[in-house]
């Protein structure tokens, strides 16, 4: 039997996953982050993107967080989200759109575009989609 740690994710709205992980793979603000149990002790803020876990039994499960903390202690996880959502339940059609949107007036030139605002719906969206690549990639 493979070791296991404990691990929760949550959102402000709701608790998503608890369990027993084998590992936990999420995208952090310097990278890409690889939890096994024995990780050292860690806080980082995370990207938008997916989480991946397999779960004690090796079932894969993936999860879209748009933002928040990573903490590791000696034997629990923790994920902290801003927004998390099991990746069945990401609305592809609705982050293609936002993408686009956000595109369209990030190419625009005029004075009342707020770039920042635009560039961080277009990452998200971008990172939703992410998300739904990374489940399709599982499902074959």
């Amino acid at each position: 039997m493979a070791m296991t740690v404990h691990c929760d994710i949550v959102s402000a709205e709701e608790e998503i996953f608890s369990g027993l992980v084998e590992v936990l793979s999420a995208t952090g603000i310097s990278g890409e982050l690889g939890i096994y149990p024995g990780h050292a002790p860690l806080l980082t803020r995370l990207s938008p993107g997916p989480i991946r876990i397999t779960v004690q039994g090796g079932e894969e499960r993936i999860y879209y967080a748009s933002g928040g903390f990573l903490e590791v202690q000696s034997s629990t996880v923790s994920v902290l989200a801003d927004t998390a959502i099991r990746a069945n339940d990401v609305d592809e059609a609705a982050a293609e759109e936002a993408q686009k949107q956000a595109e369209q007036e990030l190419a625009q030139k005029a004075s009342d575009v707020d770039y920042t605002k635009a560039a961080a719906r277009l990452a998200e969206a971008a990172a939703q989609l992410r998300t739904v690549q990374e489940l399709r990639k599982k499902v074959k």
